[in-house]
């Protein structure tokens, strides 16, 4: 599977689990185009939300799309995920992988490039840079140079996720600049529209890249 186009993660305001919300909005973003969804979830336990990650699963890989959880690695081997994702207060690469064994280990790198080459020496599958605009999830994430994705391009192997603040109309050029994925939060989930915003991504992806 491939690590490139549309990233959509999920909120636990935007995407509520009441009435399977959750489900039914990623199924559209999944429809319009989405490849990689991440489980997000800061508050419940590995227990609450196993029933959840199982069903995103199963709905990721209907659409042929990868399947990544959020920190939590214990609960990425429980349900087999695909992969996880890691932040800086998140268990070591080298532990998750000791772990997880041959999955996805994506990780974010913020706006630090020494970060990311060392990630990929220690078997990181992908690295995530920003935020490159205001984020309404992370207000207080600092803003990160756009050219560190072009600079990224130019001395890493691996795929390279843009994500923070963006929108539509912000993508292009971070697409341009040469980001394999785009994560997306709001800009996706609050769409009127979520199965046609996705497929808007999908078409910049198609155009730019």
């Amino acid at each position: 599977m491939k690590l490139s186009g549309l990233y959509v993660i999920t909120d636990e305001k935007l995407t509520p689990y009441e009435n399977d919300q959750i489900l039914k909005k990623v199924e559209k973003a999944l429809k319009g185009g989405a490849k990689i969804v991440q489980l997000r979830d800061k508050t419940k336990t590995d227990e609450d939300l196993i029933p959840y990650a199982i069903a995103l699963k199963k709905l990721s890989h209907k659409y042929e799309a990868i399947f990544i959880i959020n920190d939590r690695v214990e609960l990425a081997l429980k349900v087999d995920a695909d992969g996880v994702h890691l932040g800086k207060e998140d268990l070591s690469i080298t532990s998750a992988r000791k772990i997880l064994k041959d999955k996805i280990i994506g990780i974010s790198c913020y706006g630090d490039l020494k970060r990311a080459k060392e990630m990929e020496a220690l078997s990181a599958n992908y690295v995530a840079f920003g935020s490159f605009f205001p984020s309404p999830t992370k207000p207080s994430a600092e803003i990160v140079d756009k050219r560190i994705i072009l600079e990224a391009k130019k001395v890493l192997r691996i795929p390279v996720c843009a994500i923070g603040g963006i929108t539509l109309e912000r993508a292009k050029e971070l697409i341009e600049l040469g980001a394999d994925m785009i994560a997306i939060v709001s800009d996706i989930w609050i769409a009127e529209n979520i199965e046609e915003r996705a497929r808007r991504y999908k078409e910049l992806f198609e155009k730019y890249k």
